[in-house]
C-alpha cells in the first residue's frame, strides 16, 4: 500500500505502541487521526507528532461506542474518510487474583480491549469501503495465547481479541479489507503499570511494533499475514 496521503486512525496514540505507530505512519506520508483519553496527553502528541505531518485527533474513551463513533466522523470531516484503523488502545490490570480483582476492573479491561476494538471496526469499515478498501490492524498480545496467574482479564479480553480478529479478515478480506492481529511479547512501555528503563533494553521497543505495521502494509496486496508474534530475541536466561 502507498501511505502518501492514506487516512490512518490509531486509537491510544499518545505514547508508547501507539505513539510509535502514528510516527512511523507520519514519516511515511499518511494523514493520522490519533485519539485517547486524557486531553492533555492527546494535546502534548499533536504538537509533537505536527511537525511530521498531517495530524489531529480528538479525546475519546473507546469503551463508549458513541464516542467512537464520533471520533470517526471526525477523522472523515477532516480527512475524508479511513483507510487504516489501528486498534491500540487498551489497559492491563495485571498482579490480582480473580478472587481479589473487581468485577468493575474486569469488566473495563473486557470493555477497553475488546468492545472497543469491535465498536472502532464496526463502524469503521462502511468508511473504508467507501474508499474501496483498507487495513485493520488489531493489536493484541501473546498473552492472547499463553495464560498466566493473575492476569484472567487481560488474557480473557485478548484471548477474545485474537478469535475476534481471526473471524473479522474471514469477513472483510472479499471487500479488499485486510485484518491482521500483532502479538507482541514484552514491550518496554508504561503498560500494566511498569516503566521503560535501561536495564530492559533486552525487550521489544515500540518502534518494532511499529516497523512491523509499516512492513505488513508493504508488502504485496495478494499477501495476508493474519496474525504476527513478536517476541524479544535475547531475553534473560531464567
Amino acid at each position: 500500500m502507498n501511505l502518501e496521503n492514506k487516512i490512518a486512525v490509531v486509537t491510544g496514540g499518545t505514547k508508547g505502541i501507539g505513539y510509535a505507530i502514528a510516527e512511523s505512519l507520519l514519516e511515511s506520508g499518511a494523514m493520522v487521526f490519533i485519539c485517547a483519553r486524557d486531553k492533555s496527553d492527546l494535546k502534548r502528541a499533536l504538537e509533537k507528532l505536527s511537525a511530521l505531518g498531517r495530524v489531529d485527533g480528538e479525546i475519546c474513551d473507546v469503551r463508549s461506542e458513541e464516542q467512537i463513533q464520533m471520533m470517526l466522523a471526525e477523522c472523515e470531516r477532516v480527512f475524508g474518510g479511513v483507510d487504516i484503523l489501528v486498534n491500540n488502545a487498551g489497559i492491563g490490570i495485571i498482579g490480582k487474583t480473580v478472587e481479589e480483582m473487581s468485577g468493575d476492573e474486569f469488566r473495563q479491561t473486557l470493555e477497553t480491549n475488546l468492545f472497543g476494538v469491535f465498536y472502532a471496526c464496526h463502524h469503521a469499515i462502511p468508511l473504508m469501503k467507501k474508499r474501496g478498501g483498507g487495513y485493520i490492524f488489531n493489536i493484541s498480545s501473546l498473552a492472547g495465547q499463553n495464560a498466566h496467574p493473575k492476569m484472567a482479564a487481560y488474557n480473557a479480553s485478548k484471548f477474545g481479541l485474537n478469535g475476534f480478529s481471526e473471524a473479522l479478515m474471514q469477513e472483510v478480506r472479499a471487500d479488499n479489507i485486510k485484518v491482521s492481529a500483532i502479538c507482541p511479547g514484552s514491550v518496554n512501555t508504561y503498560f500494566g503499570g511498569e516503566k521503560p528503563s535501561d536495564d530492559k533494553s533486552w525487550q521489544l521497543q515500540p518502534q518494532d511494533i511499529a516497523q512491523t505495521i509499516l512492513d505488513l502494509l508493504n508488502m504485496n496486496s495478494r499477501a495476508l499475514p493474519s496474525k504476527v508474534e513478536i517476541r524479544p530475541a535475547s531475553p534473560p536466561k531464567k
